[in-house]
């Protein structure tokens, strides 16, 4: 509180002198003359008069403070009743800026501004909601004068703006958009639901028909997307829930609906583990691309990497049996999943050695030459054959004689016939091997099958069998203490198939067995 004396004016110091004079004249006449009793009557009569006439002016100038508690008083009145300006200064702004030109330092008297500017912020918020533009607009201005802050004014400001420009009226859109919903068209098109409520609650965002209207929508995209992550179309279900997180992120039912997607991805990356695991690379790449196409997934991006590795075996296997288009595919297939893993330049190198070897032999050799040396090895072929030496004994077998003919005319039909009469032969012989646990010539029986069918789909399946019964063998060798077998055995296993499921439970036992 601040007490400043004030300069008395003219006609009341004129006033005071004159009441001095009156005393030393009656002091000078003595106590008991008539005539200064009728004068001291007469001073007070005019006393009173004045005091009546002049009373709140003279409080005012005398008691600032009193007019200025008045005036707060009466703003806060104007406040609370909502009128927050007049032009005739009844209004609340007009009545505390009365009070801030007596005292412009009282804090209270600012803070009372303040309050009206937040005060005429909230009817421009109502006002745009009932859908009163000029009242929000006035609203605003006076809030903006009031010196609310600039972030909440620019929010208001550029609702009104989009009312202001939106065509169509708020009833209109509503309408529009129950219908769209009622079709069932509830986010394919600015002419469907949720766009045109969200329209409404643009200018609008307490509607509360729009509010309930968007969520049943919503609910509606949820349960679309829980259906499709339970039939494992996990992209769909993904689209569908960001959808919903557009619009609303806090919507009650998002969590179930991640759950579902979440539980559909698991599904996809597991059948993706196991197509692996069966040497089905195809449709493991697949599941895992189908995986990350939803978000990023680091147990996916592994599995497209074992994919890559696999196929680079491949590639690298079939290079090595001149079958150069298979090998070339097997090898694009590698590049495109995991291009920079060191598997994939080492079968890049071992297809190029290949077919450089190959194209040195054949430059090397006459044509005629290469027919007459063809046309032995065919009939050497006939012979083992003959005399049941399919795959036995090594470098006299009908397969030795076949990769030697292979080697020299792999497109030859002729040779494609004698591989083709091998081909049973060496599934035969692989059956034989691993039901007598003999392994190192059931590996030749599988890379005979390997270089007469590379594409054969019943391929992967059998290198599982022999990386599984390599393991077996080798946990019975471990348990009889011969380490070393079961390290070959490993190797072996691990050369055959990497994704056999046994192979990392072996490779613990083995590491603990080496301590």
């Amino acid at each position: 509180m601040h007490n400043r004396r004030l300069p008395l004016p003219r006609w009341l110091s004129l006033f005071a002198g004159r009441l001095r004079l009156y005393g030393r004249w009656w002091v000078a006449r003595g106590w008991d003359s008539p005539r200064a009793w009728r004068s001291i009557a007469i001073v007070v009569a005019v006393l009173a008069l004045l005091l009546a006439l002049f009373r709140q002016p003279l409080a005012n100038l005398l008691w600032p403070e009193t007019k200025i508690q008045q005036l707060l008083d009466d703003g806060q009145r104007a406040l609370r009743q909502g009128r927050l300006t007049a032009a005739d200064g009844s209004g609340a702004r007009e009545l505390f800026d009365a009070a801030a030109a007596l005292d412009p330092d009282r804090g209270d008297v600012r803070d009372a501004l303040a309050d009206t500017g937040r005060k005429a912020l909230e009817q421009a918020r109502q006002q745009l909601e009932a859908g009163n533009v000029p009242a929000a607009r006035t609203a605003l201005e006076l809030a903006r004068q009031l010196q609310v802050p600039q972030a909440q004014l620019d929010a208001i400001a550029s609702r009104l703006h989009r009312q202001a420009q939106e065509p169509d009226s708020v009833d209109d859109l509503l309408r529009r958009a129950e219908a769209a919903q009622a079709r069932g068209r509830l986010d394919d098109g600015a002419d469907s639901a949720l766009p045109l409520y969200q329209r409404v609650l643009a200018v609008r965002p307490e509607h509360l028909q729009a509010l309930q209207g968007r969520d049943d929508a919503l609910s509606d995209l949820l349960a679309a997307s829980m259906a499709a992550a339970q039939r494992n179309e996990t992209e769909a279900a993904a689209r569908l829930l960001h959808r919903v997180e557009s619009y609303d992120a806090g919507h009650a039912e998002l969590p179930a609906a991640r759950a579902a997607l979440n539980m559909a991805l698991d599904r996809r990356r597991g059948q993706a583990a196991r197509d692996l695991a069966r040497g089905r690379l195809r449709q493991a790449a697949e599941g895992y691309a189908q995986v990350l196409a939803v978000g990023d997934d680091p147990a996916a991006r592994q599995g497209l990497q074992r994919v890559a590795r696999a196929w680079a075996g491949e590639a690298a296997r079939l290079a090595g049996d001149f079958h150069f288009e298979q090998a070339g595919q097997a090898l694009e297939q590698a590049r495109a999943l995991a291009p920079d893993i060191p598997e994939v330049a080492a079968a890049a190198q071992a297809l190029q050695r290949a077919q450089g070897a190959r194209q040195a032999l054949e430059t090397r050799m006459p044509a005629a030459e290469r027919e007459r040396r063809l046309h032995a090895l065919l009939a050497q072929v006939e012979s083992a054959a003959a005399q049941g030496q399919w795959l036995l004994p090594p470098g006299a077998s009908a397969y030795d004689r076949f990769k030697a003919a292979q080697a020299l005319a792999p497109r030859d039909a002729r040779v494609k016939q004698a591989g083709a009469r091998i081909l049973p032969a060496a599934r035969h012989c692989l059956d034989g091997n691993l039901q007598g646990n003999r392994l190192q010539a059931a590996r030749t029986c599988l890379d005979a099958w390997q270089a007469l069918a590379p594409g054969d789909p019943l391929l992967p399946a059998a290198r599982r069998r022999l990386a599984q019964r390599w393991l077996a063998v080798g946990s019975e060798r471990l348990g009889a203490g011969d380490v070393a077998f079961a390290s070959r055995a490993l190797e072996q296993a691990r050369e055959l198939d990497a994704a056999t499921p046994e192979l990392p439970a072996f490779a613990e036992r083995l590491g603990n067995a080496k301590r």
